[in-house]
């Protein structure tokens, strides 16, 4: 492989790398991680969301699709970041409108899906803390943002505690009732956040790759997980494929009576969601999830940030070719303009002894003298007699 740059000495145009990977010029295949802000305008947080209108009325039964720049029946340019459901073993919490005898319901469907993707072959139950649920939440992240993969310890749910009542004309005993859009948040201060455990436990390794636990925490200000030698647990993180299980059962609990969830001695580490599990009953539960988060922002103080945060990562290849001009190459250039007349002399005197030229460009060639890959450098460099260069190309795949 060579190097193109302008002529130096006569009839110099490609200089020859080193290509010795101890003392040569070339360093090939470093890798290095790269993360970037999950959500549209590589931002780390989302605590602005919509959901789309242009959903049907079945596609709601079965998700959420979030928004985080407006609802996309209005704005076509929204920006689409991942999508709520919810998920019951024995498809609980929602209806079967099909007529089909096996009761396969839109949450039976959901549930069953993401245990098959999540899970081994042998187990049919998402477990958190070692006990079985029945009754989950889940988060897929948008598969285009997440590049490789989520980063993990840099993940955090905001959850604001539920009012347990969805208005006027329904009744505050929500386990055979419609969520509606109507449910809303119980007042400031009563949130929970909740962060991957990856700070102080290796991951296990599942079907779709590595699993975390979701706990208490906060990564505003630094990872901390709460009461770590006795954590509270809310989910299960499979970064790999962009996916956050949340546990129902923990979510339904009572939520914190207290001005501040974790100064509640009483509070079990619930928020009162009180997930619809009636038999054919459509719950629309996902809209809770949504109210949840998308509201939490609003709760928490100004040190913190609410909402969801998350960081796409990904692992990247990169080959480094070091450039080395030295004083007495490239100091001539091809350019026409560099000379004058018929026998091509040099257009100023000046140059003879002391020419000057700029490097803009970087070409790398192959031996067949084919160009593969160009390199632009920010700003032209001056190069003459009295001055050598040395430039760092690097390729990223």
């Amino acid at each position: 492989m060579a190097v193109a740059g302008p002529t130096g000495i006569v009839n110099q145009t490609f200089t020859n790398f080193d290509t010795n990977e101890t003392t040569g010029d070339v360093r090939s295949n470093q890798q290095e991680t790269v993360t970037k802000g999950l959500f549209a305008g590589n931002t780390g947080s989302l605590t602005t969301m919509f959901t789309s209108s242009n959903l049907t009325t079945t596609q709601k039964t079965y998700y959420q699709e979030i928004y985080s720049t407006g609802d996309p029946g209005a704005n076509p340019n929204s920006k689409v970041e991942c999508s709520f459901a919810y998920g019951h073993f024995a498809g609980s919490g929602s209806v079967d409108t099909t007529g089909n005898l096996n009761n396969d319901t839109p949450s039976r469907a959901i549930y069953k899906q993401y245990a098959q993707v999540l899970l081994g072959p042998t187990d049919t139950k998402f477990s958190f803390n070692s006990i079985d649920s029945d009754s989950c939440y889940f988060l897929n992240f948008n598969r285009t943002r997440m590049r490789e993969k989520l980063d993990e310890g840099n993940f955090e749910l905001t959850l604001g505690q539920l009012s347990g009542s969805l208005g006027s004309g329904l009744v505050t005993s929500l386990n055979n009732n419609h969520t509606s859009s109507v449910v809303r948040l119980k007042g400031k201060d009563l949130y929970v956040q909740v962060i991957d455990d990856s700070s102080a436990n290796a991951a296990t390794v599942g079907p779709s790759g590595k699993v975390y636990n979701l706990v208490s925490g906060s990564i505003d200000g630094g990872v901390q997980i709460y009461n770590p030698t006795s954590p509270r647990y809310y989910g299960l993180f499979y970064p790999q494929v962009g996916v956050a299980v949340l546990d129902a059962t923990m979510l339904d609990k009572q939520g914190p009576t207290g001005s501040r969830v974790y100064a509640d001695s009483t509070w079990t580490g619930g928020l009162n969601f009180s997930t619809t599990t009636g038999s054919q009953v459509q719950g629309d539960n996902a809209m809770k999830l949504f109210a949840s988060l998308s509201g939490s922002h609003k709760l928490v103080p100004s040190s913190r940030t609410g909402g969801i945060q998350a960081r796409s990562s990904e692992q990247v290849k990169s080959s480094y070719y070091f450039v080395r001009v030295k004083n007495g190459q490239y100091n001539y250039s091809n350019n026409p303009s560099f000379v004058s007349g018929s026998a091509g002399a040099l257009r100023y005197t000046t140059f003879i002894n002391d020419p000057q030229t700029y490097i803009t460009t970087i070409g790398l060639y192959n031996d067949r003298n084919d160009l593969l890959a160009v390199a632009k450098l920010s700003q032209p460099l001056l190069k003459s007699f009295t001055r050598e260069a040395l430039i760092r190309v690097k390729l990223d795949f």
